[in-house]
Formats: structure tokens, sequence, C-alpha cells
């Protein structure tokens, strides 16, 4: 289809658009944005008539290259660490795609922008199909790879597992709150146009590393959608820019925005990246590299700094914060261990760090060891059953931590965390932004102007409150995280399968009480909370060297 006549069928579906006059239509999603002075078009002009024939021979190479896998033997070469990880990652990713597709209809209804409309009909499509090809891609990994238990149960396990909460919290900011900020500033500015760089990019090469070239043929698939994807949300920028009004809200949303991707995507994503895989190659880069090239420069100064033209404060304090956390403050190593300490209350194996594996985050992360290396080498010690506890319940040095209430990771940066009694509740937060977004962002006022459409934090938010008090094998047989014999967990602190001695069972972990950071701080007096908070920002939660 030529470019002219691709303008012509594109004004010509604008046309079919109307707006009735005998009845008020019900404002289904609300937003506090204004649209009353903005232009209506769409750059882009994206009409189905040549997006379904593009999409099509998309699907081809995927499900083709997904043959071509099975044929050509890939699950005898791809590393075990690598498949264990995308247990967890396959179970989340489906949802936030199903949940911008859910988004979409959210900005159709509060942006009056009939050019536009169009557009955000074909990323609804779109996001179906994310979500549709990576659901296959699971499947196929569990008829296939050596150990299946995990991902059979990966939609369920994705709904209660500790860490499938953080995941969960993600994919339902695009489609909660405001509608602009959930499903255009939220999803599109920020998730969509900056982090899916690491997370369809950076995440297939190392895929591919690893011996797995069915993740990188899907995920590129996915990426080549995320252009359309990013010109939706900048037709909306543009149109908020137009009323001066909307500027409080979308520095506010950035805000918001930024930092609740980053918090939660370089948690997940730097850890499948660096604790995934077996390619230790000093020339591969490491995720700090792959952030900086990615985020900092493609993102950050190609596309954040930009909009300061249009008078829009950018959040630079923010992305050097983030910077600063990964690269000084180790925030992936951190999240990496906080997930192999829960270990029992996970649905994939995770195999323990090596000593090439130190050699090459020392030589990446120079002091990666003196604060990391003496805590997984005891994780190592205690991966077999017998002689031990599992390692959140022995004494290594290693204090469980807090959850942050806003983005639900832990707080890992100890002397970052922030304490506050807000709704009645004593709630932690990771970060003072965090803090910041729960306490002022997400509130029916922002300063002084009416935010009705703002959503809440509410519910239990922390994973740990659900369990408090109960023994670990009851919480483990509740999750549903037992094999086929109906006493061997799914979850174990290692890869050896061969030898049922050195599997976990569910009388190895009986006889530990699990008990929860936030409900404990919440029965302390405030004497005991001050004291208790004071040794936790204070504490250096590294495990000494054994003797």
């Amino acid at each position: 289809m030529s470019r002219q006549s691709l303008s012509k069928a594109h004004k010509k579906i604008t046309e079919l658009s109307w707006e009735p006059t005998f009845a008020t239509p019900a404002n289904r999603f609300a937003t506090d944005y204004r649209f009353d002075k903005a232009p209506k078009k769409d750059p882009l002009k994206q009409v189905l008539r040549s997006y379904f024939p593009m999409e099509e021979e998309k699907d081809n190479r995927v499900y083709g290259a997904m043959d071509g896998a099975i044929r050509g033997n890939m699950f005898r070469q791809v590393q075990q660490r690598w498949m264990e990880w995308q247990k967890l990652f396959l179970s989340i990713i489906p949802f936030p795609e199903i949940s911008a597709a859910r988004a979409m209809p959210m900005a159709i209804g509060a942006v009056p922008n009939p050019q536009l409309h169009n557009g955000l009909a074909v990323q609804m499509i779109d996001e179906v199909r994310h979500s549709t090809i990576q659901m296959n891609l699971k499947r196929l990994y569990m008829n296939h790879y050596i150990d299946p238990a995990g991902f059979d149960i990966s939609e369920k396990a994705f709904a209660n597992c500790y860490a499938g909460t953080i995941g969960r919290q993600f994919g339902e900011g695009f489609i909660t709150g405001d509608a602009i900020t959930a499903a255009n500033v939220y999803l599109t500015l920020v998730a969509e146009t900056a982090f899916t760089n690491t997370l369809f990019v950076a995440m297939p090469a190392e895929a591919a590393a690893n011996g797995d070239y069915l993740l990188p043929t899907v995920f590129h698939s996915v990426q080549s959608d995320e252009s359309r994807h990013i010109s939706n949300g900048y037709s909306i920028l543009l149109m908020a820019l137009a009323d001066e009004d909307n500027r409080q809200l979308l520095e506010r949303d950035l805000r918001y925005a930024w930092w609740n991707n980053h918090c939660v995507v370089d948690a997940a994503i730097g850890t499948f990246i660096e604790y995934g895989s077996k390619d230790r190659r000093r020339d591969r880069e490491s995720y700090a590299e792959m952030w900086r090239r990615w985020i900092y420069d493609d993102y950050y100064r190609s596309y954040l700094i930009p909009l300061e033209k249009y008078g829009l404060k950018i959040p630079h304090d923010l992305v050097e914060e983030a910077w600063k956390r990964i690269w000084d403050q180790g925030y992936v190593h951190k999240v990496a261990q906080f997930f192999a300490t829960g270990w029992p209350v996970n649905f994939w194996r995770i195999d323990g760090m090596t000593d090439e594996d130190f050699e090459w985050f020392e030589s990446k992360y120079p002091g990666w060891y003196e604060e990391y290396g003496a805590w997984w080498e005891a994780y190592n010690r205690m991966r077999h059953p017998g002689g031990n506890k599992p390692i959140a319940f022995e004494d290594v040095g290693y204090q469980y931590p807090h959850r942050c209430w806003t983005c639900m990771v832990p707080c890992l940066i100890r002397q970052d965390m922030v304490v506050d009694k807000v709704d009645g509740q004593w709630r932690t937060y990771c970060s003072e932004t965090c803090a910041w977004t729960d306490t002022t962002a997400f509130r029916p006022e922002y300063e002084g102007r009416a935010t009705p459409s703002m959503g809440r934090l509410t519910g239990k938010r922390e994973w740990e409150t659900v369990y408090h008090g109960q023994d670990l094998a009851d919480i483990v047989q509740d999750l549903g995280y037992v094999r086929d014999d109906g006493r061997t967990l799914v979850p174990q602190p290692h890869l050896d399968l061969d030898d049922p001695k050195k599997l976990w069972t569910l009388d190895d972990v009986r006889g530990n009480t699990f008990l929860s950071p936030n409900v404990t701080l919440n029965e302390m007096s405030d004497e005991e909370r001050e004291a208790h908070v004071a040794d936790y920002r204070g504490r250096s939660n590294i495990t000494p060297s054994a003797p």
C-alpha cells in the first residue's frame, strides 16, 4: 500500500468516528487531565489493512522458529540455570502484556482523538498477540525442558508467589488510577519507551548466549511493535502539553512512573541477566553497562531530556539516583540475594554462584565478593538437606528484609528505608520516592489540586502478611509448590535432580515458623519500633567469611 493510499484510508477511517447526541457517554475511565485545547492528529497513521499482513508474517517466523528449536534439539544445549529463571519470567511477562491491552480502552476513553483511537486499537491487538506468543513459548518450554515442574503451574504460581506479586503490582499499574497516568505515562512513555530496551533487546541477547534462541525470536518480534506504541504515547503527551494545567500532573506522573519502573524492571531483568546466565566472558556487558547504554543514553538523554523544550520538568534527580542504586549500591545483587534467600517459596530452582561467577562479578563490579561472596558460599554449603535448615532460617548474618509498600520490592538499600504511619498502619518504603508515591501522589488532592481519578495503594500488599506465623511446610503446601510425589518441593537451591537424597522435601522444611516483618513492626511499641528501624538501617547485612 502506497503512502498516499495509506493516508487516504486513514482519513476515511477517522470519518467513521461519531459522538452520540442523544445521550451522554458514561465516563468509565476517569482522568484529571484536560484535552480541550489539544491538537487531534496521529502522525503514524496506522490502519489494519497494512497491519495484519505484517503481523501474520511475524507470527509465521515465530512459530517456525519454535518448530526449528524442537527439531534442532535446543533443549539439550540450553543452560539449566537460565531456563529455571524463565519459570519466573514467563509467568510474569504475559500479565503486563494483557494489562497493556486492557489499558488501551482506558486511553481511548480518556483521549478525544478519533485519529489516534485507530492506533490505540492496533496497539491493543499487539498486546494480545504478545501475551499469546509468550504463553506459547512457556508451553513449549514446559513440554520439552528437562524439568517442567514450575512451568506447569506458572499461572497459579504467579498469582501467589512472593516474587510474582511484585510483577503483578507492576502490571496493574497499567490499568489502575487515572487513565492517562496509567495507560500513557506509566505504560507507554516510560515502560515501553525506556525499559523494553533491556527487557526485549538486552535480555534476548543473554538468552542466546545461554543456548536459548527461542526467547530472542519471540521477544524481538514483540519489540518490533514497540515503535508504534511509543508513537501513540508521544502523540498523547503532545496533546496533554497543549494545556498548561496538565504540566503539574505530567511532572508528578513522570516521577512516579520512572521510579516504579526502575524499582521493578531493573530488579527483575537485572537478576535474570546477571544471575541466570552461565556466560561469563569478560567482554560480555554487565547489566549496569547495558542500563547505561539502553536506558541512560538511549532513553534519558535522547528522549526524556529533549522534552524540556516544551517546558516540562524532567526528573533528572531520580534518573541519577536509579543509576547510583544500580552501580554504587548493588541493587540488582541484593535482589538476587533476596530471591535466593526465599528459595523454599519459589516455584523454580536457583543455582548457586561458582568461582567462575565470583571472578566475573568482581571484574564487572569491583568489591562484589567482599559484600556478597561469603553469602553465596554459605548458600552453596547449605544447598542439600540433612545438615541444615533453609538458608533463610540459618544465622548467616542476613536479616530478612521489610517490603516496600509501594513498589513491593524489599527495602534492600537499608539506609534508605522510610517508615511512616499511613492510613492507620505503619508502612515501610524502599526510598523517599516510593513513600512520596503513596502519601502524596496517589491521593485525592495533589499540591492543592483535586485529583479524584488517582487510585489508592491498599489491601494486603506485602506477601509475608498472608502467611505470618505459619509453618514453612504448610506454606509450601498451600502454595502448591510440591512435585507429583506429594512430598518433594518444586523449588530447590541447586540443579541436582539426579540424586533424590539431594532434593528437599516437606519434612526437611517443617518446623520453621515464617514471620512477616510488617506485622511484627506494627505489633511493636514506639520505642521498640524506633530501635528496630535504627538497627535495620545501620545493619550491613553482610555474611562473615567462613572460618
